[in-house]
């Protein structure tokens, strides 16, 4: 799988799981909060990336 996770977006993600605001898996919060904050980077990039969003909070890589 090729990785395309910049260092911005894995801050970001990690930035949303540290709120502990919602299950990093309820996607739909996710996406909102990304909105919330201002997280454009992660908001474009998740769409097309949702494999490897899910490989990131399943196995930290």
């Amino acid at each position: 799988m090729e990785r395309t996770m910049t260092p911005l977006v894995r801050s970001q993600i990690l930035d949303i799981r540290n709120t502990g605001l919602t299950n990093m898996f309820d996607t739909t919060a996710v996406e909102q909060l990304a909105d919330d904050f201002v997280y454009y980077d992660f908001a474009t990039w998740f769409p097309e990336h949702r494999k490897e969003y899910a490989a990131f909070i399943l196995f930290g890589d």
